[in-house]
């Protein structure tokens, strides 16, 4: 295993960089599809205080013991991140589904194989947990998570949503079998 590139459970410090991430990943893939006005809110010191209010209730105070919060690493520095745990949509068996409820990388370090280390040790994580299947909500038009967690072998299931953060987001999700 390389020292310079790996994924570990993210620490209390590791918080303000997962928001930075965050931010910057919603800036990218969100960004041109939102009006002005909800980007600002998005970047704004507020929503950033909001963000890291929210992780470090996931990191510290976990809802259950099969919740997850991961970081990928690239020389020490946190570069993304993913955070998983039991299903919540009414549709799924919490035993059983889990969800990928988010997946990060920052834009200056996609394609550098970090998403594919986040989602491997999630999967691994959902497999140890018991969980058979994992789903993961993408916008329903082309994005590189699409893709991505398309050509790692997630397909649609059915399930739609819409997003309204300013502008209607359609979503789809996608679903693997990782265990059982």
């Amino acid at each position: 295993m390389s020292t310079e590139r790996f994924v570990r459970p993210a620490r209390e410090a590791d918080i303000g960089t997962v928001v930075d991430v965050q931010v910057a990943a919603w800036r990218s893939m969100y960004g041109p599809l939102l009006p002005e006005a909800v980007l600002a809110e998005i970047v704004s010191e507020e929503a950033a205080a909001r963000f890291r209010e929210q992780w470090h209730g996931a990191l510290t105070a976990p809802p259950t013991s099969r919740h997850r919060l991961l970081v990928a690493t690239d020389h020490r520095a946190v570069v993304g991140f993913a955070a998983l745990g039991p299903a919540e949509d009414p549709d799924s068996w919490p035993g059983t589904d889990a969800e990928v409820y988010a997946l990060h990388v920052h834009p200056d370090h996609v394609r550098e194989g970090h998403g594919s280390r986040l989602l491997n040790a999630a999967v691994d994580h959902l497999v140890d947990d018991g969980f058979h299947t994992a789903l993961l909500w993408v916008m329903e038009s082309a994005n590189p998570l699409r893709s991505f967690a398309e050509a790692a072998g997630w397909r649609p299931d059915g399930a739609t949503r819409e997003l309204d953060p300013g502008a209607p987001l359609p979503m789809v999700r996608l679903h693997a079998s990782v265990g059982g």
